[in-house]
Formats: C-alpha cells, sequence, structure tokens
C-alpha cells in the first residue's frame, strides 16, 4: 500500500503541472506580423486611460457563458486595480460564435456607442444574460436594454434596423479567426514589445502573470 502511495505522488505531480501549463499565458506566436492599431481598428471605446502602456484586448461573444463569467468576477478586480489605476487599458471585439443572436447583440453595442454608451449598454447586456443559444436577445430585448440606459430609442431603433454595423463585427469575427482566435473570451495582452494570449475564462492569476511579463 505504501508502494502504491508512493507512485500516485509523481502522478498527481504532473497532472497538477498539466493543469498549471494549460492555463499559463502564452506567447502569441503573430506578435511581430501584427500591430497595436491592427488589433484594436474596429473594437470598442477604450475603458481607462488610452496612454495605459498595457492592453487588454478582449474576444467575446454576448452569449457564451465563459465571458459572462469573466464580466461577473474577475474583470471587476482588473478595473479596480489596473484600469482605475491607469497600468491598464481595457478593448473589447466582437467574436459572435453563438450565431445571429449574438452578432444583432454587437451590432446594437455600436449602435449605443453612437450615444456615447457603448459600455453602459455592453454591461447591461451582461447583466441580463440568460445562457447560450436560449432566444434571450430578441429585437425587443435589445431595445429594452437600450432604454434601461437611457438611450434616445428612435435613434437607437434607427441604427439597429438599418444593420449599419453588421459588415463591423462579421469583419471582427474573421479577423480574430484569421490571427487564430478559437474560442471565447480570449484575450490578447499586449504594449509595444509583447503579446500574450490567454485563452478562456481563466483565474485572476493567470491575467496578473501576464501583466508582470510585461
Amino acid at each position: 500500500m505504501a508502494r502504491l502511495h508512493l507512485l500516485a505522488i509523481p502522478i498527481m505531480i504532473g497532472i497538477a503541472a498539466a493543469m498549471f501549463l494549460a492555463f499559463y499565458p502564452e506567447s502569441y506566436d503573430d506578435s511581430k506580423s501584427l500591430t497595436s492599431s491592427r488589433l484594436v481598428a474596429n473594437g470598442s471605446p477604450v475603458m481607462g486611460d488610452s496612454n495605459a502602456p498595457i492592453t487588454v484586448l478582449e474576444w467575446g461573444d454576448y452569449q457564451c457563458t465563459f465571458c459572462y463569467k469573466f464580466h461577473q468576477n474577475t474583470l471587476d478586480t482588473i478595473i479596480e486595480d489596473h484600469i482605475k489605476t491607469g497600468k491598464i487599458k481595457l478593448i473589447f471585439r466582437d467574436f459572435p460564435l453563438n450565431g445571429p443572436d449574438s452578432v444583432l447583440a454587437a451590432e446594437a453595442s455600436y449602435c449605443a456607442n453612437e450615444q456615447e454608451k457603448y459600455w453602459q449598454y455592453h454591461d447591461e447586456l451582461y447583466e441580463n444574460w440568460e445562457g447560450e443559444r436560449t432566444g434571450w436577445i430578441t429585437r425587443e430585448s435589445l431595445e429594452m436594454f437600450a432604454d434601461a440606459v437611457g438611450l434616445n430609442l428612435d435613434e437607437f431603433n434607427r441604427c439597429l434596423d438599418s444593420h449599419k454595423y453588421q459588415n463591423r463585427v462579421n469583419a471582427n469575427y474573421e479577423f480574430g479567426k484569421d490571427i487564430g482566435i478559437d474560442a471565447t473570451p480570449s484575450f490578447l495582452v499586449f504594449n509595444d514589445h509583447k503579446i500574450i494570449k490567454i485563452r478562456g475564462n481563466q483565474p485572476l492569476e493567470v491575467f496578473l502573470k501576464s501583466f508582470d511579463e510585461m
């Protein structure tokens, strides 16, 4: 029995190491071919100080379960400790994996941006999250969210019904695929010299590690 316990120890260590490496931030292979301006083009307005030395670029879907969990948990700490203190700035780019409803919600966020309420609308979507492909994103619910954040509904509805931002959302998705984004949420943490990729809703410690490496 003692021998079995001894044999189990290296196996457990190996499993723990594999789990650690699965969560560990990785350097991004295409960092030399990507510029900061290319990465953030067509994305959201900046959250935080535009001159912050480190950028966190989140690729997300408004129906995504783990995007919702990130916004409900980890993001609050990053905002308080890193964005409000001027160390980090956050930009969101759409990667609508869950079909037309996710595309429409992303379009609505840019319509809200026309009235300078992108982040308020973005947060309202996640505050009202009800799962993936469950039908909670509708034309009516998007208007309800617009009303909740104080948008001019006539302007918002004209914008959304025209689908003026549909190409922008689809272009974000295609660009993401081109540079290797394949899951939501995914994050590129970068400065002028380095890009680190984080895949999935990882623990806060993983983000802090990437910030330290910058």
